[in-house]
C-alpha cells in the first residue's frame, strides 16, 4: 500500500561495491519496502542477477525497478579516474539516473567513498559548484543530535572550506531538525580561541565574524558528543577519526557489558545492551550524508548489513521529505 497522500518516493540503491554483496543489498531493500509503504526502489547492478535475487526474496512488483549496469567500481580503483573510465559501472549509472530523472529522490551506496564523492561532484553539483562535504549525524549525551562535518570527503582543508562546511551543516540542521539557529562548534585541542593548529586558528577567526552563523567556539574531543553544539566542524582527517574512534569505543563498551552479563548471569544487563546498540551501532545509525549536492546521497558503511540498509533508506526518505536543504 502507498501512504494516504499517494506520494511515492523512489530511491536509487547501488547494489554493487558492498563488502557483503548484492544479496544483502536486496535484503535491505526488502526490509525498507516493508517498513515504508510510501517507498519505491531502483536497484542498480547486473540485471539478470538482481532480477533472480529480487524474485527469490519476494520483492518484485511496481515498487521495484532494476537498472542494468555491467561494471563495478572497487576500492582498488582510482576514485576520480574510475568515474570517467567506468561509465557502465553501477555507481555511475546510478548517479547519472539520479541526476537526469525527476522521479528519483536520492541515492544509497555502500562502495568506494572516494568514487561516490567524485561522482557526486560530477553529476550532482549545485549551480554554485560548492564543494561537497561528508556529514554524520550522531546522538549527543543530552538527547539531541550533532552533525559532524567533514568526516572524510576532504582530508586537507583550508579555513575557508571549514567555514563553508559550517554553513552546509547549519543549513542541514535547520532543515531536518527544525533548529532556528544551530550552534556551530570547531573541533580543537582546547576551548580557548588561541588553541589549535594553524588551520583551526584561522578557521576560528572566520567563524567568529560570520554573522549568519551561531558560532559557540572551540570544542574539545571530550565534548564532541556532549550536546554543546549542533554542528561540529573539522577537516576530513580529524572528523573521520572522531567517527571511527567513537564507533570503536561504543563497540568495546557494548562487548564488555555482554561479557559481564554472561559471566555474572545478569540478564537484565542485556536490556542496556539493546539500548546502546540502538544508539551507537553503525547499522542502526544509517550512513554518512553528502552535503552540497542537488539531491541527497548517503554513503552506507561498507560492512553494513540489511538492517543498516533499511535504516539508511529511512534516513534518505526523511531527507527527501525535507528536500529544501538540497534545493539549488
Amino acid at each position: 500500500m502507498i501512504s494516504e497522500d499517494k506520494t511515492v518516493y523512489k530511491i536509487v540503491i547501488d547494489a554493487m561495491g558492498s563488502d557483503r554483496g548484492p544479496e544483502m543489498i536486496v535484503a535491505g531493500a526488502k526490509l525498507a519496502l516493508e517498513r515504508h509503504p510510501e517507498l519505491a526502489v531502483c536497484i542498480v547492478g547486473d540485471k539478470d542477477f538482481l532480477a533472480g535475487e529480487c524474485e527469490k526474496q519476494g520483492i518484485c512488483g511496481e515498487r521495484v525497478e532494476i537498472l542494468h549496469a555491467s561494471d563495478v567500481i572497487t576500492n582498488y580503483d582510482s576514485p576520480a579516474a574510475a568515474i570517467f573510465s567506468k561509465p557502465d559501472s553501477s555507481l555511475v549509472v546510478a548517479l547519472r539516473a539520479l541526476s537526469e530523472r525527476d522521479d528519483l529522490v536520492g541515492l544509497i551506496n555502500a562502495g568506494s567513498t572516494g568514487a561516490l564523492l567524485a561522482g557526486a561532484v560530477r553529476f550532482l553539483s549545485t549551480p554554485e559548484r560548492t564543494r561537497p562535504a561528508l556529514a554524520a549525524v550522531l546522538p549527543a549525551a543530552d538527547g539531541s543530535f550533532t552533525c559532524l562535518v567533514d568526516t572524510g570527503a576532504t582530508i586537507d582543508c583550508t579555513a575557508s572550506q571549514l567555514l563553508h562546511f559550517a554553513r552546509l551543516g547549519s543549513d542541514f540542521m535547520k532543515s531536518l531538525y527544525k533548529l532556528d539557529s544551530p550552534r556551530i562548534g570547531l573541533l580543537s585541542n582546547g576551548a580557548e580561541s588561541t588553541k589549535g593548529n594553524a588551520l583551526v586558528k584561522e578557521a576560528h577567526g572566520l567563524l567568529a565574524v560570520a554573522e549568519d552563523l551561531n558560532f559557540v567556539g572551540n570544542i574539545e574531543g571530550t565534548g564532541a558528543l556532549s550536546g554543546s553544539c549542533d554542528v561540529l566542524v573539522c577537516d576530513g582527517f580529524a572528523g573521520n577519526q572522531v567517527l571511527k574512534v567513537s564507533e570503536g569505543i561504543a563497540k568495546r563498551i557494548i562487548t564488555d557489558i555482554v561479557k559481564y552479563a554472561k559471566k555474572t548471569g545478569r540478564e537484565d544487563y542485556m536490556q542496556l545492551v539493546g539500548h546502546l546498540m540502538a544508539l551507537y551501532d553503525f547499522n542502526s545509525l544509517g550512513g554518512g550524508i553528502i552535503l552540497g549536492t542537488r539531491k541527497p546521497v548517503i554513503k552506507a558503511h561498507g560492512a553494513a548489513n540489511e538492517a543498516s540498509i533499511m535504516n539508511t533508506a529511512g534516513m534518505l526518505l526523511n531527507l527527501a521529505k525535507n528536500k529544501q536543504v538540497f534545493e539549488a
